[in-house]
């Protein structure tokens, strides 16, 4: 790799990097060219970016991105890696974890999330159970919306009842008064008959 090579690659690196929130680091060293290009298949419709990367590249692009400081994350850079970038916190790892139910690999060596590293492949169970932003959303408004739904409910089972008895109520009413006007309006004319 030419010296232009290697600057158009690190460029091409901390292009993906520089607005990242969730960045990975895989190990996919030993799946074949299928089972590869089944994981990156799988990746691309999760909305995961993967890209295999040279580990001197990668760091050296990782360190001239500002505002993060990825050094935790160098020690991981060994043998073959792809760097994974998505939009939800959890979906490489569930992408990872999903594969690794019938291979190997890919392995976790690094992860960036929510402003905290995880180094090494025992994070996977961690990093698939944290709830991603609409997955958080989600619950907060279904928090939300449960007590209001009681009430709603609530009041709709009152105003029925209330109904339901004001109908039971109602045909004693109406015969009632509609047997005291005509009563009323005789006895005024036998008064006015005298």
């Amino acid at each position: 790799m030419t010296k232009d090579q290697k600057v158009v690659a690190i460029q091409e690196i901390k292009d993906l990097l520089q607005d990242a929130k969730v960045v990975y680091v895989a190990d996919l060293e030993g799946l074949n060219a299928a089972k590869s290009s089944d994981f990156r298949r799988q990746a691309f419709k999760q909305n995961i970016k993967v890209k295999v990367v040279k580990n001197t590249l990668l760091q050296k692009a990782m360190e001239q991105i500002e505002g993060v400081d990825y050094s935790e994350m160098f020690p991981s850079f060994k043998g073959n890696s792809a760097l994974m970038i998505a939009e939800t916190a959890n979906a490489p790892a569930k992408l990872i974890q999903g594969f690794r139910k019938k291979e190997e690999k890919p392995a976790l060596k690094s992860a960036y999330l929510q402003e905290t590293f995880y180094v090494g492949d025992n994070n996977l169970d961690a990093l698939a159970n944290i709830k991603s932003r609409e997955e958080m959303i989600g619950e907060i408004i279904g928090l939300l919306q449960s007590p209001i739904q009681r009430v709603v409910s609530a009041l709709q089972n009152k105003s029925e009842t209330v109904e339901a008895k004001a109908e039971e109520a109602a045909p004693a009413v109406e015969e009632t008064p509609a047997e005291a006007p005509e009563a009323a309006a005789e006895s005024t004319e036998e008064t006015s008959a005298e």
